[in-house]
């Protein structure tokens, strides 16, 4: 019942019952097991002292070495169970692998651990664009942004030495051959022309047999005729350009000549001393002279087309000269391009026609879209994030480069300044100076380019952004000089002034500049 009675009194006593076992945690200083943590360190707290890491109730906080991070608790506490709450340890920072950069290398210092640094290197012939390093950083990440390798250079070309010719006996013709251009491309190396025959020469495009197997790579293009035909007499220039598989491209010219036959020495008149073309004089004997009096043979002067003017050597219509027929800026020449003076006293072939020039945007690529130009206009590309962006509607306002018939313009805001010159004086400069206006505005997949009232596809303006390195995040435009060379860059709208002294002053031709000069301005 858990009380006894004593025997000799009258006391009761309360029975006590037995203790039970307990656990002196004041006599055991070390109760948990001794935290280790590689790589790592832990600062420990305890109720009994510094001295204590692992006795009942220490608190530890824990920490990892630079490069290292802690996976698990960042504190535990030592339980009754003997037992930490819980298990950490420290797992090593790394960056994923950088991916291969195209046409370039890159050496990292200590592999995709953190601190590592990764210095990027290109091929012979490209150059680095965006960071020239990056650095593994404290949370698994690389710093900048991973750059590329781009072929800035345009290849090297050589044509041959310019010559001479006398035609043929009894002709007004000479065969003429010489070898084709070397050709070298910092990035590509040798560049080649020997396509089977029949191949058309589209630079950028890969040729194709019948069976359609690709057989070359055509990227040197001749502008004139081929070695081993016929020149008729005169000057004829024979031009090459090249271009790399990143559309730089070179070009170079030589001239050949090629004159009649030598009247002999003693046959000609005073006023035409030797050597003179024996068929260009009209020859007779005269009494009294002893020796032939020679004039001229002349042909009837040429006019030059409209729209259009003439060029030509010697007097201009005399026997063996040559005149080359040209066009205005936005015209095309249709029809024979040169006219020799024969000694019929007649010119050969007709008078070509200068028509308005037609663009064709149905291409495959970039670069067909860019030759249609290349020796004939300038280009002026306008890239726009979207139809309202304010630079953009006071660009396209300043230039007037669309009819209102054909694409509308943006409603301009109010705040809008009066612009000068006139829109119609603006465009009129700009086909003076030879200048298509190109329009990117928008973004994917609701982008629009178009060269006056033509469209480009997406494929295109995807292209042209990446070839001329416009950006669609905010409005910037490029000047391309009529070889395609980015002259000039805008981020600002630029007024017709500013844009017509920079191209008056720097790509205006010897013979452009000498045709301005004679006819002055006709958009004044």
């Amino acid at each position: 019942s858990g009380y006894y009675l004593e025997s000799h009194t009258n006391e009761v006593y309360a029975e006590e019952p037995a203790p039970e076992p307990a656990l002196d945690y004041r006599r055991v200083p070390q109760w948990c097991a001794t935290l280790n943590i590689h790589r790592g360190e832990a600062t420990c707290y305890s109720p009994r002292g510094s001295s204590y890491r692992s006795s009942l109730g220490t608190r530890c906080e824990l920490s990892c070495a630079r490069g290292y991070r802690l996976v698990g608790p960042s504190a535990v506490q030592c339980l009754p169970n003997r037992h930490w709450s819980g298990m950490a340890y420290c797992r090593q920072i790394r960056c994923h692998v950088l991916p291969a950069v195209l046409r370039g290398s890159y050496v990292c210092s200590a592999g995709v651990q953190m601190d590592s640094r990764c210095d990027y290197t290109c091929l012979p012939g490209y150059q680095l664009e965006g960071d020239r390093s990056r650095i593994c950083m404290e949370d698994g990440h690389w710093s900048g942004s991973e750059p590329v390798c781009v072929d800035l250079e345009p290849p090297k070309i050589r044509c041959p030495e310019s010559r001479e010719r006398i035609a043929e006996p009894g002709k007004l013709t000479a065969t003429i051959y010489w070898d084709p251009p070397r050709v070298r491309d910092s990035a590509d190396g040798v560049i080649k022309r020997h396509c089977q025959p029949g191949l058309e020469a589209v630079p950028g495009a890969p040729a194709r047999g019948a069976d359609g197997e690709t057989i070359c790579w055509v990227r040197v293009m001749l502008r004139g005729l081929e070695p081993g035909s016929e020149f008729a007499e005169g000057e004829h220039v024979i031009r090459y350009t090249a271009h790399d598989q990143a559309y730089n491209r070179a070009s170079c010219k030589f001239r050949i000549r090629v004159q009649g036959e030598r009247c002999p020495v003693g046959t000609a008149s005073p006023q035409l001393q030797p050597p003179a073309p024996l068929l260009g004089l009209c020859c007779s004997t005269p009494s009294p002279h002893p020796a032939p009096l020679c004039t001229v043979r002349r042909c009837p002067v040429l006019k030059p087309p409209q729209n259009g003017y003439i060029s030509c050597t010697s007097d201009g219509n005399n026997y063996g000269a040559t005149c080359e027929y040209l066009c205005d800026g936005g015209y095309e020449r249709q029809g024979t391009s040169l006219r020799v003076c024969q000694s019929t006293q007649q010119w050969t072939g007709s008078q070509p026609l200068c028509a308005p020039m037609q663009i064709n945007t149905d291409v495959n690529s970039a670069a067909s879209l860019l030759d249609q130009f290349h020796e004939k206009r300038r280009l002026f590309v306008i890239s726009a994030p979207d139809p309202s962006n304010r630079y953009y509607k006071m660009q396209i306002s300043m230039l007037q480069v669309r009819t209102p018939s054909c694409c509308p313009l943006p409603t301009s805001t109010a705040s809008t300044p009066s612009l000068s010159p006139p829109p119609q004086q603006a465009a009129c400069g700009l086909d003076l100076r030879h200048v298509t206006t190109v329009e990117l505005v928008g973004q994917p997949p609701h982008e629009v380019g178009r060269i006056r009232e033509h469209r480009l596809s997406l494929g295109i303006i995807e292209e042209l952004r990446r070839f001329l390195h416009l950006t669609r995040s905010h409005f910037n435009a490029v000047l391309l000089d009529k070889v395609g060379t980015d002259r000039e860059r805008y981020i600002a709208p630029v007024s017709p002034d500013e844009l017509f002294v920079f191209i008056d002053t720097f790509l205006l031709s010897e013979r452009e500049a000498a045709r301005r000069a004679q006819g002055g301005d006709p958009c004044e």
